[in-house]
């Protein structure tokens, strides 16, 4: 058991970097739709990722699969992880605040868990667990309540499509161990490129980005989320999902909380409701619940 201690520091150590790298993705996305619209944003922000990381694996001489089986599930990884999501959350964030953006989609262990135990069954619902589930979800009721009692406004339907991208990335976070024995660069750029390829064409139809004049603010914030938030941070994601399974990679959601609503009140000036940080609170509560200890989540996950 003692060589694999360092191993565990190190994958834990990885957790908390993809943590900085995606809590600060939701202000560079707040920062990018205000000049650049949703689809064309994650359009390019995917084709910027995605051949990041083919040059990568091009100087390390790594291949991309021919497997006509392979590309069909890199397809569905990228419906699942990025080109639906993304979409949402950039569209979200132009009504809903980056802090508000990073409580909603925290709660991905959540869901990942609710999937696993409804559809794989391997997972073993306990108290500790479905303590999880009620303090998340209700953390969620939380910081929608006000808006729900307000009716179904603009803010509403964002935050609603935030809770449907969450949903995404648990399916994302299941499916991504269909990638197991491969390199984790591999499934990284093999996603993103899909995604740019099917979102670059509705980009051209929908926003004809050729009449866009972005700033210089949001063109910085796109290339940032591209290549730290979404090419680096995917070559982790797949890294961790073979080392700590779907539900152990998920955890890092309650890591990027705090970070995800420190940039936005430091970087954007936002400030959460009271019932806002009821809600952080709960969520919080529940996605720790959900994933630690980390030693007993992840062995199960790794059964399937």
């Amino acid at each position: 058991m003692t060589p694999q201690r360092p191993s565990l520091a190190r994958e834990l150590a990885l957790l908390l970097v993809l943590a900085t790298l995606w809590g600060s993705s939701y202000t560079f996305i707040k920062i990018g739709v205000e000049t650049i619209p949703p689809v064309t944003l994650i359009a390019v922000r995917t084709l910027i990722a995605g051949t990041i990381l083919l040059a990568v694996l091009r100087h390390r001489r790594v291949r991309l699969p021919r497997d006509p089986a392979i590309w069909r599930r890199f397809v569905v990884q990228a419906c699942l992880n990025s080109v639906i999501p993304f979409t949402l959350i950039a569209w979200a964030e132009q009504s809903v605040d980056a802090g508000l953006a990073v409580i909603l989609n925290s709660a991905t262990p959540i869901f990942t868990f609710l999937l696993t135990a409804l559809l794989i069954r391997h997972e073993q619902v306990t108290l500790r667990k479905l303590f999880g589930v009620v303090a998340g979800l209700a953390g969620i009721c939380f910081v929608i309540g006000v808006e729900a009692l307000g009716g179904l406004g603009e803010s509403l339907m964002a935050q609603l499509a935030i809770i449907l991208a969450t949903i995404c990335y648990a399916g994302a976070a299941i499916f991504s161990k269909n990638f197991k024995g491969l390199d984790p660069a591999v499934p990284a750029a093999g996603s993103l490129i899909s995604g740019a390829v099917i979102l670059m064409p509705v980009s051209l139809l929908v926003d004809r980005p050729w009449t866009l004049v972005p700033s210089a603010a949001s063109m910085l914030a796109l290339l940032a989320l591209s290549a730290f938030s979404t090419a680096l941070a995917f070559a982790i994601y797949f890294r961790l999902v073979q080392t700590l399974g779907s539900v152990g990679t998920t955890s890092q959601a309650y890591l990027r909380v705090p970070i995800g609503v420190a940039t936005g009140i430091v970087f954007l000036g936002e400030r959460l409701s009271p019932t806002a940080w009821i809600g952080l609170i709960c969520v919080i509560l529940g996605v720790i619940a959900m994933t630690i200890p980390a030693r007993a989540i992840a062995t199960p996950a790794r059964s399937a």
